[in-house]
């Protein structure tokens, strides 16, 4: 998958979950947090996604420790949130909160440059052109190589456009929540990866009787790999970054990549999941 000027795979990690609850603070067992990232290049694992607010500085600092210099793997961060409590997320994308951002994820990863810095969420407090802007400025004096978007509609990629290359979209996509088509059929026409984040809330999918289930034992995988391996089969510009805090359950989504539905499984869980998806409505996007 071509990422800006990167190459990564379509299965990449998630480093929201290396942290404590709430997304604040350490992990419980911070030892599997750490056998969990050092287990990333013997899979083969090249791509990660992580965030200044996750923890916060948590994860950068883990992933950091655990893979610093990074050889053969691109790390990503965000910013544009500030975490005063557990579970609490407030948008803050004023310039100088974004420049400090990026200078701040500089130091934490021990890197002259992000691979990949998106903005977390637009900020409606703040004139976008000044966010864009900012976004700009920051890849032409180096300190980012390449900058996406997340957490957005398709007129902010286009009009992101105009200050920047928008390099990638990530937003919430699994199989019963398909509020972000609209999202991914534009990352489509203009050849960027969709960035699917939150790719295994299956929810009521994953029960003993669901379509997931037996797919899934027809097949000898888990419901979590077919999930997976529907959202690779639905559209080749998406990127999975599942995450975990468990060296076993990474093992476990990783081997998805390898798995490749028929046309009729693939068929029978996006018409479960799209009845399913209308029946729970669409909600919000969460803060990833």
């Amino acid at each position: 998958m071509r990422l800006g000027d990167l190459e990564i795979g379509r299965v990449g990690f998630g480093a929201m979950r290396i942290t404590g609850p709430g997304v604040m603070g350490p992990p419980p067992d911070i030892e599997a947090a750490r056998a969990t990232l050092a287990a990333l290049p013997e899979l083969g694992v090249d791509f990660i996604d992580t965030s200044n607010a996750y923890g916060p500085l948590v994860s950068e600092m883990m992933i950091r420790q655990a893979l610093h210099p990074y050889r053969g793997i691109a790390v990503a961060t965000k910013g544009g949130f500030l975490r005063p409590g557990p579970n609490q997320w407030l948008i803050d994308c004023r310039p100088e909160q974004l420049r400090g951002a990026v200078d701040n994820s500089l130091k934490l990863l021990g890197v002259e440059r992000v691979d990949l810095w998106q903005l977390h969420r637009i900020d409606p407090k703040v004139p976008v052109e000044d966010q864009f802007g900012t976004i700009g400025e920051l890849v032409r004096s180096g300190k980012i190589r390449n900058a996406g978007l997340s957490n957005v509609e398709p007129e902010h990629i286009d009009a992101a456009a105009k200050y920047f290359t928008v390099a990638s979209v990530q937003n919430r996509f699994h199989v019963i929540d398909r509020t972000f088509e609209p999202v991914l059929s534009r990352c489509e026409e203009l050849g960027i990866p969709f960035i699917a984040y939150f790719p295994l809330a299956t929810g009521a999918l994953a029960g003993a009787e669901s379509i997931l289930t037996r797919v899934a034992n027809d097949i000898g995988i888990t419901p979590g790999q077919a999930a997976l391996a529907w959202l690779l089969k639905r559209s080749p510009s998406i990127v999975v970054i599942p995450g975990t805090a468990n060296p076993d359950h990474l093992r476990e989504n990783v081997a998805a990549r390898d798995i490749v539905l028929t046309d009729e499984q693939f068929a029978a869980i996006g018409r479960v999941g799209e009845k399913a998806a209308k029946l729970r409505g669409t909600a919000a996007a969460k803060p990833t």
